[in-house]
């Protein structure tokens, strides 16, 4: 519940316009003291672009913000800071060859003063890191690289970040679309704690389950319109999807258990450095397998020592039977194995290419084998898949960069779908994608395993992997300590082998 009633923030009215589009059309909202205020929307529905407005980023076109009752202006990121208001980006802006502390307290060091000369105070700033990161329990040295560190505990810093000045007002914007379980509750509990100091919470989340747990009021947006807003006690989840997709979704989880073919990946005593460990598993054709654990327990390290870009120090890969002799990503492509990494923006797209030309990219030879590349061929195989996966694309001409996270990830997968990829390996496939564009995800899937595709899936949402799989393999400090058959789930017993604590499956 709410501190109070007070309203710290009204926003009224507020428009923007970008070169084509209306993305915010006269949206109004009000978060009170002390409260958790959950913007809910799907992907394009304008719930960033309202964020960036009102901590900086962006400047609005039309419309009035309220602080504490007196009208302000933000014309930049330093005048949202002096109003107390910080923001987590879903997109992480840290700088990757400084180390943890530094990019907490880029731009607001502690200073001193030496020999008259004013001077960064690191052993002040070092100390102040190590006691902030200690409150938020997040176990990572303050002298780390960024570049070292993995996604979630990027997402970990980021949030630290944020709390290292003084709020009133905290826009979280998709703060646990990497995290695990395990983090997700550390993170809800650094969230009581700002809520008990009266500070006002916007928490953006595709993640339906996680507004019951932690919301007090709901605002939904749809196409950069206001829809309205719900106290979340009174209101179900059908109604708040409803609400997002001017729909009703029946059934998130469709999946259909199919006939399961002949093994098409075979991995045997696969050991890389410390991080996994005599690791060993099977995929049959038509099968969803899997890999559920907590971040650092190895799951992405196989999926990329699979797909060739990790050496093992030991192990063997099969397709098919056949032993892959070299493992670089260029054999596994030929042995028709496709990637859908984690972290699609940096790994999986060329951002600033176009959608056509993003799905030809892993096939340039097999479409183009006299070297030379033509364009009306480019342009009708990616119509095929724009189609055929309903990419929402305006043309094949469109900078990836500008779809929508649902819409990038469709984009990935037509790449690995053209090289006729036998084996596709899904990590994090519905990271910060909102619920419409999870279901179409889902559905592609569940077609692809029907057509024989064997499908090993990465995620640390346990709900999802639980409704997708027909086996999940439980990772821990990088050994695969349980197996689960689809008729024997047990949500309690997966996690309690995730954390360390189950007794020996499968």
């Amino acid at each position: 519940m709410s501190i109070n009633n007070e309203v710290i923030l009204r926003l009224e009215n507020i428009t923007k316009e970008f070169p084509g589009v209306l993305a915010l059309d006269r949206v109004s909202l009000e978060v009170k003291q002390g409260e958790v205020h959950v913007l809910l929307g799907e992907n394009g529905a304008g719930k960033s672009t309202l964020m960036k407005i009102l901590c900086g980023v962006y400047k609005k076109d039309g419309g009035k913000i309220f602080i504490d009752n007196k009208e302000v202006t933000i014309n930049g990121v330093k005048d949202a800071e002096k109003l107390g208001i910080g923001i987590i980006h879903q997109e992480f802006n840290l700088l990757p060859f400084r180390d943890i502390a530094q990019n907490i307290y880029l731009g607001k060091e502690p200073r001193k003063n030496l020999k008259l000369v004013d001077v960064i105070d690191r052993s002040v700033m070092y100390k102040k890191c190590r006691e902030l990161l200690d409150s938020l329990e997040i176990n990572i040295k303050e002298y780390a690289l960024v570049k070292d560190l993995g996604v979630a505990q990027k997402q970990m810093v980021e949030i630290a970040k944020a709390l290292s000045s003084e709020v009133k007002i905290l826009i979280m914007d998709e703060p646990t679309a990497t995290l695990t379980k395990n983090e997700i509750d550390k993170l809800f509990n650094i969230i009581m704690q700002l809520k008990a100091k009266g500070v006002s919470i916007i928490y953006i989340s595709h993640r339906l389950e996680e507004i019951k747990m932690i919301g007090d009021r709901v605002t939904v947006l749809r196409d950069g319109k206001y829809i309205g807003t719900v106290e979340v006690c009174d209101t179900s989840t059908d109604e708040l999807v409803k609400m997002m997709v001017g729909r009703k979704i029946e059934n998130l989880y469709n999946r259909t258990y199919n006939k399961i073919g002949k093994e098409a990946l075979r991995v045997e005593g696969l050991t890389l450095n410390k991080r996994i460990r005599d690791v060993s598993f099977k995929i049959h054709e038509g099968e969803i397998v899997g890999f559920y654990g907590l971040v650092g327990a190895g799951r992405t390290e196989v999926a990329k020592t699979v797909f060739g870009e990790y050496k093992p120090d030991k192990g063997s890969i099969f397709v098919f039977g056949r032993k892959l002799s070299k493992l670089t990503p260029t054999e596994a492509v030929k042995n028709k194995i496709g990637l859908l990494p984690e972290d699609r923006k940096e790994e999986g797209l060329t951002i600033k290419m176009s959608v056509k030309q993003n799905i030809v990219q892993a096939s340039l030879k097999k479409v183009f084998p006299s070297g030379i590349l033509k364009e009306d061929l480019e342009l009708e195989i990616s119509k095929k898949y724009i189609k055929e996966l309903n990419i929402a694309t305006p043309d094949a001409h469109k900078i990836v960069k500008n779809l929508s996270g649902g819409n990038q990830q469709k984009v990935v997968l037509a790449k690995w779908l053209l090289t006729e990829s036998d084996i596709i390996i899904f990590d994090e496939p519905t990271r910060g994608i909102d619920v419409g564009a999870k279901a179409e995800i889902y559905e592609i899937m569940d077609e692809l395993a029907k057509k024989g595709r064997a499908i090993m899936m990465i995620s640390s949402d346990i709900k999802e992997i639980m409704g997708l799989t027909d086996r999940i393999y439980v990772m821990y400090q990088g050994k695969i300590v349980a197996e689960f058959d689809h008729q024997n789930y047990n949500q309690e017993e997966i996690i309690s082998f995730a954390i360390g604590k189950g007794e020996k499956h499968g």
